[in-house]
């Protein structure tokens, strides 16, 4: 007789979208260790390679509509953003991330660490699911976070003029924050937020639904990613000692505790800028002068790692176990 956890791997059908590019080609390097995983865990399962940008959104779609219930990114939180688009509202299908990328922020809010171990492996064919809320600007969705101002144009620092990544690891991005912390000049922006409007001098304005970017950077410290909120880290201008002494705190999040930032929730907020303005969601660089953003409650399955450190609340009484059979089930 086939136990509820022998017939819930039955049903499942998994397909794992490789960005080859992600990490300077360190997803790649793990489709051989997929494979192995494949078949230490017995899974009906597939491994498709992207091939440009956006078609990570095509794959994710294409295997959605054709059966795939279980459908995992390999690689970063670009890669991440993409499969999820056409996964936004659907309660049959389950996502999950294998970090391959540089940054690899996303990740943590899933509690998985940046590179898996053995443990992380086996804990991760274990599907414990969650629902998570997915952030809205301008019609793209937001996993981990968007940023204005000053981490906006550390983004934009990443790409060459005809819109490549550059090459380069961690280290890249310490030098980028660095170049701009000394050169960045702040822009004056209108915001509406919580039935009230005012004017300010934006030197960085972050909303997100993790906590971190960059790597290291714990610009939104107190974000839960299914609160039905986005936190919000706003700094106004300052002088190049006072951008200095944030700086230095926010790796540890006690950023938040200086006067010169402001940190709330809100569900929705308006942003005016009087011209275009680069502007990255979950690392990938746009450029806009007007933003409305919000957020949608619960509405993608995430796999997560309930003994990590996650950014998800949990209720006691929950079952996670029970809560993935439900979802793979359906």
């Amino acid at each position: 007789m086939l136990t509820k956890r022998d017939a819930m791997e039955k049903q499942r059908k998994w397909v794992f979208i490789v960005n080859p590019v992600a990490g300077n080609g360190f997803a790649l390097t793990l489709v051989d260790q997929i494979r192995q995983m494949i078949a230490i865990h017995r899974l009906d399962a597939d491994i498709v390679i992207t091939e440009r940008k956006g078609h990570a959104t095509e794959l994710s779609e294409h295997y959605a509509n054709n059966g795939y219930n279980c459908i995992v990114g390999v690689g970063g939180d670009g890669t991440m953003n993409e499969i999820a688009v056409p996964l936004v509202h659907r309660k049959d299908i389950v996502v999950g991330l294998i970090g391959g990328g540089t940054g690899n922020d996303f990740i943590q809010i899933t509690g998985f660490p940046d590179r898996f171990a053995e443990k992380e492996w086996e804990m991760f064919f274990r599907a414990n699911v969650m629902s998570m809320d997915v952030g809205v600007c301008n019609g793209k969705i937001i996993l981990n976070g968007m940023g204005l101002g000053f981490d906006a144009q550390v983004a934009s620092e990443n790409y060459t003029e005809t819109g490549e990544v550059k090459p380069g690891g961690k280290g890249k991005y310490v030098w980028h924050i660095v170049k701009t912390l000394f050169f960045y000049k702040e822009k004056r922006m209108k915001m509406l937020c919580n039935g009230s409007t005012y004017e300010t001098d934006c030197f960085m304005n972050t909303v997100a639904n993790g906590r971190r970017f960059a790597g290291s950077f714990y610009l939104t410290p107190r974000g839960m990613a299914n609160d039905s909120l986005l936190d919000v880290c706003a700094i106004k201008r300052l002088t190049l000692f006072q951008r200095l002494r944030i700086l230095l705190k926010v790796p540890s999040g006690t950023h938040v505790n200086d006067p010169r930032v402001e940190y709330y929730q809100t569900d929705k907020l308006s942003i005016e800028f009087p011209s275009r303005m680069p502007y990255h969601i979950d690392g990938e660089l746009y450029f806009d002068q007007h933003f409305e953003i919000g957020i949608l409650p619960g509405v993608l399955n995430i796999i997560y790692n309930p003994e990590g450190t996650h950014f998800f609340k949990v209720p006691e009484e929950e079952n996670v176990s029970d809560d993935a059979a439900d979802v793979l089930r359906r």
